[in-house]
């Protein structure tokens, strides 16, 4: 078992990685200031399977749980559903000493965490991510939103967990689509901060791809540290955290555009290398890299191309998203494996160019 701590001072909370944590959960747990009450917000599939198995473990612990179920998919992802579980949290008698856990994927995590950033202005929450991508990258840093329909996640807070506990047990289950949707967000680490994380994975795809135990340890292990890392130096995205958005700016124009036809982590693969090719285009890195991060992500199973996305379609929702500043678009562009620089100022000429010609 590894503990990675997220240091924001007051607001600095630990990140616990093992497979069959649930007694150190209830142990940890214990310690957190927490009201009796706990809403548990998951989904169908995690309800059916280890939802009994959470309750008795938070029973153990000396509270009184209750659960929420939330479809799957992006389409739950709204202020229609934010507004059932604030229904439910006052059906419940819920107060600001209740507490709530996001037990589920990255739906379930951003959801939950807008819910309980919001509801009384604040109550305590604990993410049990249970998804690639949510151990990987969504539970950690406390962003938190919801969808509007002419953007993803333009409407959220930042508000950090007390705590988060990834159970590597939780991927023997998950279905393989969503193994790889969290692989995205694992090479992304590699590229923008860690190019022995890198190699590691070129390395070992194999192992990858059948769920080593020590493989996938590693790679949970080093994407929530190197996340911590810059989270603990800019909490708020006000410089460095930007470099977690390496192929996200295009990512989220890519579901958007295409109806969430993409799931997240096929639309940040499809973004990382369009990134990197305008990266290529500025002078910025070389075409070696901009392949390697290609043969990666294809040897890994995930697309490298959009199909049927119009590249003026994908430059207006650009304009649209979150990271715009002043009307100027910012991206995260490629040097080298393993380092990364913002551009605040893309031209959206260039963007279209690489779009269209792919």
């Amino acid at each position: 078992m590894k503990i990675i701590k997220v240091g924001l001072k007051e607001r600095s909370y630990d990140i616990t990685i093992g497979e069959g944590i649930g007694d150190e959960i209830c142990r940890r747990i214990k310690e957190l200031p927490l009201g009796e009450k706990i809403a548990v917000v998951t989904n169908p599939g995690l309800k059916k399977l280890y939802s009994a198995l959470l309750s008795k473990i938070l029973r153990k612990a000396g509270y009184k749980p209750f659960l929420i179920e939330v479809p799957d998919g992006e389409g739950s992802k709204d202020l229609k559903w934010a507004q059932r579980l604030y229904d439910e949290f006052i059906k419940a008698r819920m107060d600001r000493r209740s507490s709530l856990i996001a037990f589920g994927g990255g739906v379930v995590g951003d959801l939950g965490g807008f819910a309980a950033s919001t509801f009384m202005r604040g109550i305590p929450y604990i993410q049990i991510p249970t998804s690639l991508l949510a151990q990987v990258d969504s539970s950690v840093g406390g962003k938190t939103a919801v969808n509007h329909p002419k953007g993803k996640n333009l409407i959220g807070t930042f508000y950090q967990p007390l705590a988060v506990f990834i159970d590597t047990m939780f991927l023997k289950t998950l279905p393989r689509e969503e193994f790889l949707n969290g692989m995205a967000e694992v090479v992304k680490y590699g590229i923008i901060a860690d190019k022995r994380l890198f190699k590691f994975l070129e390395k070992n795809v194999d192992k990858v791809l059948s769920l080593d135990q020590q493989a996938m340890e590693y790679l949970i292990e080093r994407s929530c540290s190197i996340k911590a890392r810059v989270v603990g130096k800019d909490e708020r995205e006000a410089g460095l955290r930007a470099i977690l958005n390496f192929g996200h700016t295009l990512a989220h124009a890519i579901e958007t555009v295409s109806g969430y036809r993409y799931r997240h982590g096929e639309a940040v693969s499809i973004g990382m290398v369009y990134a990197a090719k305008l990266s290529l285009k500025m002078g910025l890195c070389s075409e070696t890299d901009v392949k390697r991060i290609e043969n990666l992500l294809l040897s890994l199973g995930l697309p490298v191309k959009g199909k049927r996305l119009p590249s003026n379609k994908l430059v207006k929702a650009l304009q649209t998203d979150k990271k715009v500043l002043n009307g100027k678009i910012r991206f995260v562009l490629l040097k080298e494996i393993g380092k990364v620089e913002l551009q605040n100022d893309m031209p959206k000429r260039l963007i279209a160019e690489v779009l269209k010609n792919g």
